[in-house]
């Protein structure tokens, strides 16, 4: 890497500059394992994704509430049980070369990441009022799956973090958010996070010191732009989340 910023990323922080958002960003079917693929093609070394919890409490990967939009199922996925969930089509809707892509389950990609040696940000992200029981059971199963490098927890729920924490302290968290809240540092500060991400766009020079200056890491999302990323890079942000993995590479953030 080379610069100043990356050389301050000391030993306590192993992950990587660049994040696969959903796993394979736009050139794979989300939160699918086809997106490893493109990972390993195009160098990058961790991946992000979405967990939440079937019915009868299987931990899947699944962005929105709702089926519909990358599955051929229909409905809140919180009212399928794993074994109707595991039969979807989860990739047609993306490519036909994609057709019988299924949801995977959260010990699949953690073996995945194991044998790609891939980082991992795992956004807890519940379905409507499951909050608590998700972000303890997707932090009690991390804890397990992951034996080699800690996953990094996420979650725009405070509900699912605090109970993320309390159920697995030693995995470290993040708290997401969209603007940065006026109360930002109190809310990391409660629930003991060792980073803050936020939505690229709110981000400023100033900001990114702010929140370094208090001892956390920065994850900017979603950062498509070349420049833009480029950028960020250079004010210190130290994720940065990209589907944009065909033309955000390292030579790009440095």
């Amino acid at each position: 890497m080379g610069n100043g910023i990356d050389q301050a990323l000391s030993a306590d922080w192993p992950y990587p500059r660049l994040v696969a958002h959903r796993i394979g960003g736009k050139l794979a079917p989300e939160n699918t394992l086809a997106g490893f693929e493109v990972c390993g093609r195009l160098g990058y070394g961790m991946v992000e994704f979405d967990a939440k919890l079937s019915a009868d409490d299987q931990i899947f990967l699944l962005h929105d509430d709702d089926l519909d939009r990358t599955t051929n199922g229909h409905g809140p996925a919180a009212q399928h049980t794993w074994q109707q969930l595991a039969s979807l089509d989860a990739g047609a809707w993306f490519d036909a070369r994609f057709r019988d892509e299924r949801l995977p389950t959260l010990a699949q990609v953690a073996a995945r990441c194991a044998s790609d040696a891939i980082a991992a940000n795992i956004e807890i992200k519940p379905c409507p009022g499951r909050d608590e029981i998700t972000g303890r059971l997707v932090a009690l199963a991390a804890k397990d799956l992951w034996r080699a490098q800690k996953p990094l927890l996420s979650s725009f729920s405070f509900e699912a973090l605090r109970a993320a924490r309390d159920a697995a302290p030693s995995l470290p968290r993040g708290m997401l958010f969209d603007a940065l809240p006026d109360d930002w540092l109190g809310t990391v500060r409660e629930l003991a996070c060792v980073s803050l991400h936020a939505d690229h766009q709110h981000l400023t020079q100033h900001n990114v010191r702010t929140i370094r200056d208090a001892g956390l890491r920065v994850l900017a999302y979603t950062v498509n732009d070349p420049v833009r990323a480029r950028e960020l890079a250079k004010w210190g942000v130290d994720m940065i989340c990209t589907d944009r993995l065909d033309i955000i590479g390292a030579d790009v953030v440095g």
